[in-house]
This record gives C-alpha cells, structure tokens and sequence, in this order.
C-alpha cells in the first residue's frame, strides 16, 4: 500500500516547495498524494480555486494530470491541515517554509509550521532550499532509547529509505562521560568503528542502526561528529549534500506535549534544506495506546 502524502499549500512561492516534493515522493516512491490548501473565514470562494488551479500546473510538471487528490477547507491553517491528516489517516504531511537571511529572524520557524509539527499525528516534512531527487538521506540519531528514530523510521516509512541511494546516520557527541578515555582525550576523537567496537551505549546504537536498515536493503554509512548538534548537522548536510534530514522530536505528558524542544525548534529553523520530523509518542499517548490494546484483548477474551 503506498504511503499517503498531504503537501499543504497557501499559494505563496516557499509553498510550493511543499508541492514539489510531493510530486517528487509520488513520481519515485508512489506515494499517493494530496494537495490541500486552507483559506479563511470569509476569503472569497476564488481564492482557494486559484491557489489549487496553481498547484495543478506545478504538479503538472512532474506527474499525469489527475494522478493526485485535491481537498479544500476553511478555517485556521494549521488547525485544517491537522484536522485532514488526523481524518485522512496521512502518512506525511509536508509544508514549506520561508527561509530567513536576516540575523534577526533566521532563528525563528513559522507559526503554521511550529503547530503542525506539534501536533500532527504523523511526522512532518518542513521543506526549504533546493527540492530534488530525495537520493542522500541524513538520519541524527540521538540514541534515546523511548522511541529510536531509525525504529521509527523504518516502520513507518521505509519507502524513503528504500528509494535513497546513500543513508548517512549521524551521531553528535556533545558532552562526554568522566572515565578514563576522557581523561587523555582519545574519547572526545571517537569515531563510529571504534565505539561500535567497544560497544559502549553510542556504539550499541549505531549497532542497531547498521543492523535495522540492512535489513530492508540500505547500508548505511555511519558517522560521528563532536560539537553543538546543530551546527554539526547542519555542517554535516552541506558536506555530504544531503536532500533530506531526519531528526526525533519527543512528546512529554501534560503541558509539554504541546512544546517543540528548543533543539528541534533551532534545527528546523536554521536548516537550510528539508527536514523531516518524527515524533516519538509521549507517556499520555503510549497510556492510551495501552488502554486500547487492553479493551481489545477484553474482547477478544469475551467473544472466546
């Protein structure tokens, strides 16, 4: 079954970047593509047929005419474009974004963008710069155990994966534990061999990357940077030309489910090229997830 794809588009030029990249995951990975455009309350009824009529003609030029589905809503952009992924049981949602020169605002990640990554109920593709073949896939793994982004990655959408010709999994080494190794500095210059093979806990989970992406035909190239992680990821996607990052976001309970976390937040901001976010489950959605396999298997058991 192929993935479902919702790219949202508002009409503007870093919009259509979304646009782009659908018709790019459609053409190569057969994702089944939607094309949905929000406007407001009281907008004039040609005001979402000329943003979809110009997302024709930009799909147009990559893919059959009639080979995607169209949706209109009205309302708060980022609400309707949660609202279809959630009822329409999406896959990817993708959204352009404005890139930012100015010192001042490079920082800062639109409000639309921010909410939908936020609670979308599938990861999310925040695309800037140059959209192309998807062929070199950066994943930053941080090795947080709650929900591994490889795991993730693989299970959920393994067609990016499959369609890519170089996988690079990146870990940043930001801080480094007391213990021998630190102490005359070999530590801070280990490299990707040399953990694996001490099997310390950085080297166990690239271990496991290696392991779960040969296993559906990629092999990946691993690799270890020291520093601030998003400098390092950033440095690393120019060096390696990288068409699409992949990074974790993590969902807390309460309050916090509803929070980007400030290193999430920079890297999509400052990146300069798409970005894909995948949300690991917080501990009110794995309780829900608990209380439903649990009413299953009472049915089950009642009906036997």
């Amino acid at each position: 079954m192929p993935i479902r794809v919702l790219a949202a588009t508002g009409g503007s030029t870093h919009s259509e970047l979304a646009l782009k990249l659908g018709a790019e995951l459609a053409a190569t990975r057969g994702a089944a593509l939607t094309a949905l455009t929000v406007v407001k309350e009281g907008d004039p009824a040609w005001k979402a047929t000329g943003i979809l009529s110009h997302a024709r003609e930009v799909l147009g030029e990559r893919l059959p005419a009639g080979s995607w589905r169209e949706e209109r809503r009205v309302g708060h952009p980022a609400e309707e474009i949660i609202a279809v992924a959630e009822e329409g049981n999406y896959d990817l949602v993708l959204l352009g974004e404005r890139q930012h020169h100015r010192l001042m605002t490079r920082f800062f990640l639109g409000s639309t963008a921010a909410r939908v990554v936020e609670h979308a109920p599938c990861p999310v593709v925040v695309v800037k710069g140059r959209v192309g073949p998807i062929d070199r896939l950066l994943l930053c793994d941080s090795g947080v155990q709650e929900a591994p982004l490889v795991d993730q990655l693989v299970a959920r959408l393994p067609e990016l994966l499959r369609g890519a010709r170089a996988v690079t999994v990146l870990h940043v080494m930001s801080q480094m534990p007391a213990g021998p190794a630190v102490e005359d500095g070999s530590g801070l210059e280990a490299q990707a061999a040399d953990l694996i093979a001490g099997q310390d806990e950085t080297g166990r989970v690239l271990s496991r990357d290696q392991q779960l992406l040969s296993a559906v035909g990629v092999t990946p190239r691993l690799k270890v940077r020291h520093g601030l992680v998003a400098p390092e990821l950033a440095a690393e996607a120019a060096e390696m030309g990288a068409d699409l990052v992949v990074i974790g976001a993590h969902r807390g309970a309460g309050w916090r489910r509803i929070l980007l976390s400030d290193l999430a937040h920079e890297i999509l901001a400052t990146l300069d090229r798409p970005v894909l976010v995948m949300r690991a489950p917080g501990a009110a959605d794995r309780e829900e997830s608990d209380r439903e396999a649990g009413a299953e298997e009472s049915d089950r058991e009642a009906g036997a």
